[in-house]
């Protein structure tokens, strides 16, 4: 049978797309001050992030296992449609009545967490199968490339445009440009990049419908004939089960902590990322672009990237994702004006590196039956992590603010906060020299009767 180009095969250039839909959000660059303009407080937009968050981690796994036995596709479709409703509840959502708008931004928030992690496996599962189906699975270096560069262009038009319809001056000289006689407010501009949002979750809807499902050829569980209790049932076990794949096969393991260590730090700086912009003296007119700018990274990095993959062992390209994160957390320590730019470049790029690596080496060794459910162990993983440095981080800066208080009682307000924020960026290099050194022993550990993380390709 003559294999197909990747170009070729419908699902991996509709898993292509999904991911550019998905992740195109035109509220991403204005994302707190839209919560906040609607009239939510800061104490709400914490809360509802931390409901986002708790509701990833809880569906996250269950969603990967129900894609294994009911359907990727289905459950794609189910989080295109999620993403409709979770955007339209914003694009028409009232204003005034604080107590309506709290509830709403809480269903969004859950609406948009299970969307994630219905969409964590499932789609990436669904293309690798075709690929292995009607392709060569060899080629599934050169799809993550490829998707990663079209996500990252979308990205910046996202980030660019988003910002700009936000912005009630430049849209009231837009509309004047148009001969469009209105007067434009915050109240009007703040639904702008959301309408937008709305759109790419409509056509991400429409590219669910059009993906095809892939028969598993390899002892997977089948579906329950539509009995819910049956569904549920398995799985459960496909749950367990590929819990307990995952434990018994080391490199496996081993990939998914490498994933965690390096993850959770490096979200945490990006979580951070406005104020560190702030303090480095760049203007907040110019974050938007920023973001534009790193995305462009994700042009070029998934090409270095699969070279890497192909030609190099995975203990090498550890040390090379080790070296270019310990570096760029130490070059944050310093807060150089504009120069201090740089080390968030370098740290974004990790970042590419490692989605990129993790994708490739852990879909290569798992099995298309447990797949999605596989890949959303990691997100469930990555996710807990991500919780647990939050929690870390908010000790520390009470720990920091008894400290400097009690050295500089006179200082206060946002200088206090500004001192606390810049001394608490010293302690991230060390604390990843120690996991990464921990993760080296737990490497060893798993994988001293293996020479997988030497074998190139």
């Amino acid at each position: 049978m003559l294999k197909k180009s990747i170009y070729q095969i419908n699902n991996i250039r509709l898993f292509i797309a999904f991911r550019v839909f998905f992740n195109a959000r035109f509220y991403y660059p204005v994302f707190t001050i839209l919560f906040l303009d609607f009239g939510l407080t800061l104490e709400q937009f914490a809360l509802l992030n931390v409901v986002w968050a708790l509701t990833i981690v809880v569906v996250e796994v269950p969603s990967g296992a129900l894609a294994d036995i009911i359907g990727r596709r289905n459950l794609l479709v189910s989080t295109g449609v999620l993403m409709v409703a979770e955007i339209a509840l914003l694009c028409f959502a009232p204003r005034g009545d604080a107590r309506v708008l709290f509830i709403l931004f809480l269903a969004n928030r859950v609406l948009s967490g299970t969307a994630e992690a219905a969409a964590s496996g499932a789609d990436e599962a669904l293309a690798y199968d075709a690929l292995k189906a009607e392709g060569d699975i060899r080629d599934w270096g050169r799809v993550l490339e490829t998707q990663m560069r079209f996500q990252s262009i979308a990205f910046i038009v996202a980030m660019s445009v988003g910002a700009a319809v936000y912005d009630p001056a430049l849209m009231g000289k837009v509309a004047g440009w148009l001969g469009v006689k209105t007067t434009m407010t915050q109240g009007v501009t703040l639904r702008f990049p959301l309408f937008l949002t709305l759109l790419m979750a409509v056509m991400t809807l429409i590219t669910t419908l059009r993906m095809k499902e892939v028969p598993v050829r390899d002892g997977g569980e089948k579906a329950a004939d539509g009995n819910l209790e049956g569904s549920v049932l398995q799985a459960l076990k496909v749950t367990l089960r590929a819990g307990g794949w995952i434990l018994k096969t080391p490199f496996a393991l081993v990939i998914i902590t490498t994933a965690v260590v390096f993850d959770h730090i490096i979200r945490m700086i990006v979580t951070l990322s406005s104020q560190y912009y702030r303090l480095i003296e760049l203007p907040e007119a110019s974050f938007g672009l920023i973001g534009s700018g790193l995305a462009v990274l994700g042009l070029f990095i998934p090409r270095v990237a699969r070279r890497l993959a192909e030609h190099r062992s995975p203990g090498y390209n550890l040390g090379v994702m080790a070296v270019l994160t310990f570096s760029g957390l130490l070059g944050t320590t310093f807060f150089l004006p504009f120069v201090g730019l740089a080390p968030l470049v370098v740290l974004y790029s990790v970042f590419y590196f490692l989605n990129f690596f993790v994708s490739h080496y852990l879909n290569r060794m798992t099995s298309s039956s447990q797949r999605a459910t596989v890949l959303s162990f990691k997100g469930l993983s990555l996710n807990l992590a991500y919780g647990l440095i939050g929690v870390f981080y908010s000790l520390l800066l009470g720990a920091l603010r008894t400290r400097v208080q009690g050295r500089t009682p006179d200082l206060v307000g946002q200088g206090l906060e500004n001192v606390i924020f810049i001394k608490s960026f010293a302690w991230f290099p060390w604390y990843f020299l120690f996991m990464f050194v921990t993760l080296l022993l737990f490497a060893r550990w798993q994988l001293r009767d293996l020479d997988v993380h030497k074998q190139v390709g």
